[in-house]
């Protein structure tokens, strides 16, 4: 693997933001929060907007969660979630648009290479037919009560088939075969965004002069008492309530122990959803032979075909050779070089080794390693789509979920852990300031601390 940074995770070659600011934290809070990832940043915003005090508690040396931007020769890249899906129904791209960032949106058109030469018209329009099929034909069945896994819902649909299967199963974060069928379509990848700058830099803007405790781990809730105890890697402290945006499969670990345990029906729905994987190599190869900025690249008719080639980033030289479930397994357990020697073998098999020979791999991410992660998003099982609305209901009133798992029509975005965020808070709102009036979008902090 090539520099430094390649052979590392990426909490070991991330620091604290140097612009970040926070203000004294009260000792009694009306909320803690667990997590300063989007869906703490916009629970917190929205609480502190209707004059509730909040402490937020970020076990990294950062805040984001699975969105972080990284400067890379210069230019910044995503080393965690990068793309805005969903444009109409993302609360990301809403507060963008209103903050006036710089949103630009993601071509429709890709590339779709056949043996390292373009593909013909014929060959594009066949992964074009067989895309809309299994849409069609996902979709139809997801009408029907009863679930099933999403692979079974595929019709025949050509030489094509496989090819979509795999790219589904790349954005489901694992096998359809191993995903919701009546969940799958709730994702909708229409009328997709990204920002100039990073999705992360974007959501640590946001989350800037917030009440924020960096590199202190929650280690237990306690809330047998009229309130919550939280117990911390730095201390003890109270509060009237507490929202807990840990993902999934960081709780399914116990790192966070709860006194009295968790109902049962919540203890079920914790542990019912599986670790989605969704990595990314990023690349530098000046002298790639893909054009436009942004373009997704379909790569055929060799041995190996990647589930996903994101090409140019924002116009550069800079691209994210994308890893599914099953790809990132049989680099599990190997050298810390095996994944750039993996992207390279790929990309030789479909152009040759004189055309990667100036292919640089000078990032890998390792999501579903990283100790406050341990997966990239979650995925729901077959007959399991229920889970989400199950951790929506608050316990006691006291102790609230939220985060992209709870999102049922953006789940594993940060669009969708925003949204959560916006949810638990207006429902604490509601309850511990019953006469309070809110507009739609708190954005009057962002004004008052100058993010």
């Amino acid at each position: 693997m090539n520099g430094p940074a390649a052979r590392r995770g990426v909490e070991e070659t991330v620091q604290p933001e140097s612009s970040f600011l926070s203000p004294a934290l009260p000792q009694e809070p009306d909320v803690v929060i667990v997590g300063a990832g989007s869906a703490g940043i916009a629970a917190a915003r929205r609480l502190i907007a209707a004059g509730l005090t909040v402490t937020v508690l970020e076990a990294r040396s950062r805040i984001g969660g699975r969105t972080v931007t990284r400067a890379i020769k210069g230019h910044p890249l995503d080393l965690g979630a990068h793309w805005l899906h969903a444009g109409p129904i993302n609360p990301l791209v809403k507060l963008g648009h209103a903050r006036g960032e710089p949103l630009r949106r993601a071509p429709v058109d890709g590339h779709v290479f056949v043996r390292g030469r373009p593909a013909g018209r014929a060959q594009s329009a066949a992964l074009d037919r067989a895309f809309a099929m299994a849409d069609r034909a996902m979709n139809q069945a997801a009408r029907a009560q009863e679930d099933q896994p999403a692979a079974k819902a595929l019709p025949p649909m050509g030489p094509m088939g496989s090819r979509v299967k795999e790219i589904h199963g790349l954005v489901s974060g694992r096998p359809l075969a191993q995903v919701s069928l009546h969940d799958f379509p709730s994702m909708e990848y229409e009328d997709n965004l990204f920002i100039a700058g990073g999705l992360g830099a974007y959501v640590a803007r946001l989350g800037q002069c917030l009440p924020i405790r960096l590199g202190v781990a929650v280690q237990a809730v306690d809330w047998s008492g009229p309130g919550v105890r939280i117990e911390t890697s730095a201390g003890a402290l109270k509060a009237r309530a507490v929202i807990v945006t840990a993902p999934m499969a960081v709780l399914q670990r116990e790192a966070i122990r709860f006194t009295p345990s968790l109902p049962d029906a919540v203890e079920h729905a914790v542990h019912g959803f599986t670790q989605g994987v969704y990595e990314h190599m990023v690349l530098h190869w000046p002298d790639s032979p893909f054009r436009g900025a942004d373009r997704l690249a379909s790569l055929l008719g060799t041995r190996r075909e990647p589930p996903g080639l994101l090409t140019c980033i924002d116009g550069s030289p800079f691209h994210f050779f994308e890893l599914d479930q099953p790809a990132a397994a049989t680099l599990d357990g190997r050298d810390a070089h095996a994944p750039a020697r993996f992207a390279r073998a790929v990309l030789a098999e479909h152009f040759g080794h004189g055309a990667i020979r100036n292919l640089s791999v000078v990032f890998s991410t390792a999501w579903r390693h990283d100790p406050w992660s341990r997966a990239s998003w979650a995925v729901v099982p077959p007959g399991l789509y229920r889970i989400r609305d199950v951790l929506k209901a608050p316990v006691a009133e006291r102790v609230w979920f939220a985060g992209e798992a709870l999102s049922r029509a953006q789940w594993g975005t940060a669009g969708g852990a925003w949204e959560e965020g916006e949810r638990v808070a207006g429902e604490i709102i509601a309850q511990l300031l019953p006469n309070h009036r809110m507009s739609e979008e708190p954005e009057p902090i962002a004004a008052r601390t100058g993010s």
